[in-house]
């Protein structure tokens, strides 16, 4: 054990002194690692937080969820230049009814939920706020969706059943009009000259990247209450189902569909006039998005990999040409071949880490500066940095393994008269 420490140490010296001596000739070559790490790191350590931020968007908008809309979200309503917007406008909205008869005739849902939407500029004295989502819900919503109430409360069944001119605020609306989020409960809002009293503040969220549900610029309101105001037909409505525990997506997409069909009457040759899209599709297709993007991240840095590994293995070369008469006395008074061979190879794994450490303080600078702008943080998974180091010993063995071969290999006589 001390034999191997002793080897480590000498090694980790002799990587150091090389720097030291060499400044230009060993920053030259290990730049070529800095960059590939800096490259291979700085694209996972984006793509998994883009990525994480995504998915934490996504189920936002309910885990094994269908939303039940007269347009299709994927596919061939995906949209596009041939996207056919004459198809689907022409299809009949939802109605809360189509609602209640799916509670009655599935069985494979576990909460259902109806949801109707608009635009208002809202004020509170004289606090305006522009473009502010006005939300009709009814009572399954919160059981699907993903908040939480930091102020205040959720609606009670009685407010839905009265359809009460209540408000559920989101975080940003109260910092706006009220100045701190929770002095707002308690107090009304005025907007097309009503008034809704705020019962609850949702927790910030943040952005969505997804264009879902942004519950800080929003305000929750029974949707008993917005139907009495507004048009439901006319303030995009569609259903929101979610299975039951274990059932899978599919199956209760495939069972929605029955369900529909059989509600509006189609015959078996009549086409759907509604689609049940699957949020799980999302998922999937990020999956392939990212998958792509990493095999780029991957191409790119391998290639400043290769450069930086040729660069540590002319290093390496010109060392072991250097210290010829070190080696050669190293062996005279009994060093191993082996020996001569860990040490070389180990400097070699040292000046790699050393390149790659560099690069890593890049990736951490990088995500400083990206995360001030982006609407997401950037992290450095300790896996990740756990992939660098061992990318960094792995091509450092590899460049290092032909000159420690022939330090190895070295006559110790010959090796002692080389000048």
């Amino acid at each position: 054990m001390i034999k191997v420490l002793g080897i480590l140490w000498n090694s980790f010296k002799m990587a150091l002194q090389e720097l030291k001596v060499n400044k230009l000739r060993t920053f030259l070559s290990l730049f070529g690692i800095t960059i590939g790490i800096f490259c291979i790191i700085g694209v996972l350590a984006t793509i998994d937080s883009l990525k994480s931020k995504i998915k934490n968007d996504l189920s936002s908008l309910g885990s094994n969820t269908i939303y039940v809309d007269k347009w299709s979200y994927g596919g061939e309503g995906g949209g596009g230049s041939d996207f056919p917007w004459w198809k689907y406008m022409k299809r009949p909205n939802m109605k809360i009814q189509e609602m209640e008869f799916i509670q009655k005739k599935s069985e494979l849902t576990a909460n259902a939920a109806f949801f109707i939407s608009r635009t208002e500029n809202f004020n509170y004295e004289e606090n305006i706020l522009k473009g502010v989502s006005v939300y009709g819900v009814t009572p399954d919503f919160n059981k699907i969706q993903s908040f939480n109430i930091a102020y205040g409360r959720y609606f009670s069944e009685t407010d839905f059943n009265r359809g009460v001119p209540f408000g559920v605020i989101g975080y940003r609306v109260a910092q706006e009009l009220y100045g701190k989020p929770e002095t707002a409960i308690g107090k009304t809002i005025s907007y097309g000259g009503r008034r809704l009293l705020v019962i609850g503040v949702v927790e910030k969220q943040g952005s969505s990247m997804i264009g879902g549900f942004s519950y800080d610029v929003a305000c929750m309101v029974p949707y008993q209450y917005f139907a009495s105001i507004f048009n439901p037909d006319n303030s995009n409505p569609y259903i929101m189902v979610q299975a039951k525990p274990g059932v899978p997506s599919k199956a209760l997409q495939d069972e929605l569909n029955g369900v529909m069909r059989q509600l509006r009457k189609l015959s078996p040759t009549q086409e759907d006039n509604f689609t049940c899209n699957d949020v799980a599709q999302f998922k999937d297709q990020i999956e392939k998005v990212f998958g792509s993007i990493n095999q780029g991240g991957w191409a790119i840095a391998g290639l400043s990999l290769i450069v930086g590994a040729f660069g540590v293995a002319n290093i390496m070369f010109v060392t072991v040409r250097e210290r010829t008469s070190q080696i050669g006395l190293k062996k005279a008074i009994g060093a191993k071949s082996s020996t001569i061979l860990y040490e070389f190879l180990l400097e070699s794994a040292f000046l790699c880490i050393i390149g790659g450490l560099v690069g890593l303080f890049l990736v951490w600078m990088l995500t400083l500066a990206l995360s001030a702008v982006l609407p997401f943080p950037i992290i450095i998974a300790p896996s990740i940095i756990f992939l660098a180091l061992s990318l960094c010993i792995v091509l450092g063995v590899i460049s290092g393994i032909i000159p420690a071969s022939i330090a190895a290999k070295m006559n110790p006589v010959e090796a002692i008269r080389t000048k």
